[in-house]
């Protein structure tokens, strides 16, 4: 493998397992499953899991 692709593959893998656990986190004990109407009701909801989520860890 060209030393590029393994430089661009090693970024990318750090940022994809900072990333998943939080969401593993939401959607297992949090049960966090966005069916909503609309992109603001959507993003609401998911910024009250993001929030509650850093709540957790802060305590």
């Amino acid at each position: 493998m060209p030393t590029r692709t393994r430089r661009a593959n090693a970024a990318k893998s750090t940022v994809r397992s900072a990333i998943e656990h939080v969401f593993a986190r939401q959607k297992g004990p949090m049960a966090l499953v966005v069916r909503t109407i609309g992109i603001g009701r959507a993003t609401v909801k998911i910024g009250l899991a993001n929030l509650a989520y850093n709540l957790k860890r802060f305590v």
